[in-house]
């Protein structure tokens, strides 16, 4: 391959191949500037100097304050006191450095800093601490110091992912218990993952794992980037999950936020050494104008060292197999997006662009492959830039992945907006397989994002408050039947469309009643929406469990038949009758959106053969009316108008999908 395949495989990238071009220097550039004849990974080593270590006989201890005049180690060990012996002495390049004899501190021991510097003074957490908890009863953070006895000891490898196709159950360990509080590592590992494994997923997604002050950012406003958030456990209970599902074969991937930092001083890193400007942008770009956060200088070496050590540091301490890096596009656009509507390439070479971000992530990804060949790199952007998946050196970005953002939005936008005789059948084939072919995406109904409080989920939507009453199967009630069809149809296009991946939150594959709100003071710090309702699957009576059967034979079929190996062909759209159908992979996908009309003898034109049906959405133990036949063995047969296809002939219930596979035809001997 050329070196720019980016516009080779998208001529219309020609006009800018000149930026296309300078962004890609300009990564090679600043890899060469920051790591010299070392690896990337060499360089981003921030976090076994920085921080609180053990050494030969004590403690060692540093921070980088360019701008502080003095800073000091205060806690428990020291009454919080101001003291000589705990002072920090000042090394080059605003490094600071303190050293402590054994027994000085001590495991779980509360510790700060206070810093000084020209005007002022305040306590901090260490930038580079890697444990932050918060006291239950003054709600005050501190650092504490972690060196357990026991440390957690690995058992299981890393799973092989050369070759994945990434089917991601998103989940979040604090909402994922049934009861009204905060869950933990512990009981998501013993409770919640077994879940996961039944349901067939292969990758688990973790949000809000970095540190966090306020619990209803739901993880987006970040304080403490090395530190594994506290109100779930500890750090050896977050290792033990993440060893436990690499035992299944699953690969664990983390929400990593370094798209902006939470607004907080003492807790965060707002005005750490004094100055505004130490981590974030000095000039009207500091703050965030729609996130109430602060906003990163990429361009700064010491920025880049600090969030580079980051993704080594939760790549290699707790064995991650990758990341959904949030908020993207806020990173590659100086107006953080906000102002465009993309409709033109210029939008995305315009000058507008933040290049410092552009390569701060290009060295990201190339960085995770050095540490972790194969390691999942997922981006959420919204805006469609080119090349974000495309390796570096033919002129991308260097991520593996991007998530298909368009697609939840276009099916709320279907649901609230068309009636059901109203749906566009080419519309939904062309929303749903338009991807640019270049780059790999991830499909996904809905996420976390659909649900976010003022928002509804896709089953919610459908049914409404019909599911408060009707959701019992000794209830007969329309609203619910065409809910519970349409959510295994919508959840079965999208997964099947797909391009590399799939991708589901935590409760929405047995449609999760509702919405999601953290607890705060506009619902009284309530619970009701910050949890997962795990009883409705295992409550024989409600049809929830339907939902949850079917998402498990859904996933099964595509991990058997290697669905994201194989491109989607179209077969037929036909809009009067509401019907849908494409092959992949060697097998057919047929669905049936019309609201009442069923069709006997419907003629596809496929390869020749016998078909024998894989999965169908009617089917009884899946919730469905029982009005298709899943043994009937399928047969072609010669149509003069089709060429070298063959006319299949099925019948097709009323809002039913049908998944056929061809059987080879016997030889005759």
């Amino acid at each position: 391959m050329n070196d720019l395949d980016l516009i080779k495989n998208d001529p219309w990238l020609e006009p800018y191949r000149s930026a296309i071009e300078r962004r890609r220097q300009k990564a090679l550039s600043r890899e060469a500037a920051l790591a010299g004849d070392g690896s990337l990974q060499s360089f981003a080593s921030g976090h076994l100097y920085f921080g609180l270590h053990r050494n030969q006989g004590g403690w060692a201890m540093r921070e980088w304050a360019p701008h502080a005049l003095e800073i000091f180690l205060i806690g428990a060990f020291n009454d919080w006191q101001v003291r000589e012996d705990f002072r920090f002495q000042r090394l080059e390049h605003g490094t600071w450095e303190i050293h402590l004899e054994e027994g000085a501190i001590k495991h779980q021991d509360h510790y700060k800093l206070l810093v000084r510097w020209d005007g002022g003074e305040g306590e901090r957490i260490p930038a580079w601490s890697n444990r932050v908890v918060q006291d239950p009863e003054t709600k005050v953070y501190d650092a504490q110091v972690w060196i357990p006895d026991q440390p957690h000891s690995w058992v299981h490898p890393l799973p092989d992912l050369s070759g994945f196709q990434p089917l991601i159950y998103e989940a979040h360990i604090g909402m994922a218990t049934e009861e009204h509080r905060v869950g933990t590592y512990t009981e998501f590992r013993e409770k919640v993952l077994p879940h996961v494994v039944r349901a067939g997923y292969n990758t688990l997604q973790l949000m809000a794992i970095q540190e966090h002050p306020y619990y209803g950012s739901f993880g987006y406003h970040v304080s403490s980037f090395f530190a594994a958030s506290s109100r779930f456990g500890t750090p050896e209970e977050l290792k033990e999950l993440i060893d436990e599902a690499h035992s299944h074969g699953l690969a664990v991937i983390m929400d990593i936020v370094h798209s902006h930092a939470v607004k907080n001083e003492v807790e965060g890193l707002g005005r750490f050494d004094g100055d505004p400007a130490q981590f974030f942008h000095g000039n009207h770009r500091r703050e965030h104008v729609a996130w109430d956060s602060l906003c990163f200088d990429y361009g700064k070496n010491e920025v880049s060292h600090f969030l580079l050590s980051n993704v080594n540091y939760w790549l290699s301490e707790y064995r991650f197999d990758g990341f959904r890096f949030d908020g993207v596009t806020s990173m590659l656009y100086y107006d953080h997006g906000l102002e465009r509507d993309f409709n033109s390439y210029d939008f995305y070479f315009d000058g507008g662009q933040d290049e410092d971000a552009i390569t701060y992530l290009s060295l990201a990804n190339k960085m995770m492959q050095e540490i972790r060949p194969g390691a999942i790199s997922i981006a959420e952007d919204m805006s469609g830039y080119p090349g974000l998946a495309v390796p570096i050196s033919l002129g991308g970005v260097g991520f593996n992945y991007r998530l298909a953002m368009g697609t939840p939005d276009y099916w709320i936008k279907t649901i609230k907006e068309r009636s059901d005789e109203e749906w566009n059948m080419p519309q939904i084939f062309h929303e749903l397989t338009s991807k640019r072919a270049d780059e790999k995406t991830v499909g996904y109904a809905e996420s976390h994002d659909q649900a976010l409080v003022g928002d509804k989920t896709i089953i919610f939507r459908l049914i409404d408050k019909e599911m408060y009453w009707h959701m019992n199967k000794g209830s007969q009630n329309l609203i619910v039947d065409r809910g519970v069809a349409l959510h295994k149809m919508i959840r079965l296009i999208t997964a099947a469309t797909a391009g590399n991946g799939y991708l589901n939150f935590m409760g929405n594959e047995f449609g999760h009643p509702e919405w999601i709100d953290f607890p705060r003071e506009g619902n009284g710090w309530s619970y009701q929406y910050a949890r997962r309702q795990w009883t409705l699957i295992e409550n024989q009576e409600l049809r929830y469990h339907f939902l949850s059967d079917f998402d498990r034979e859904m996933i099964r079929l595509i991990r058997q038949s290697g669905l994201y190996s194989a491109s989607c062909n179209h077969v037929k759209s036909d809009q009067g009758d509401l019907v849908i159908a494409f092959e992949r992979s060697g097998l057919l996908f047929v669905f049936n959106f019309h609201p009442s009309h069923s069709y006997t003898d419907y003629g596809f034109a496929v390869d020749a053969g016998r078909y024998i049906t894989r999965l169908c959405t009617d089917q009884p133990e899946f919730g469905g009316f029982d009005r298709y036949d899943m043994k009937v063995v399928h047969r072609t047969s010669v149509e003069r108008s089709f060429g070298l296809k063959q006319n299949l002939k099925l019948y097709i219930p009323s809002r039913t999908a049908l998944v056929l596979q061809l059987q080879p035809i016997p030889r005759v001997r």
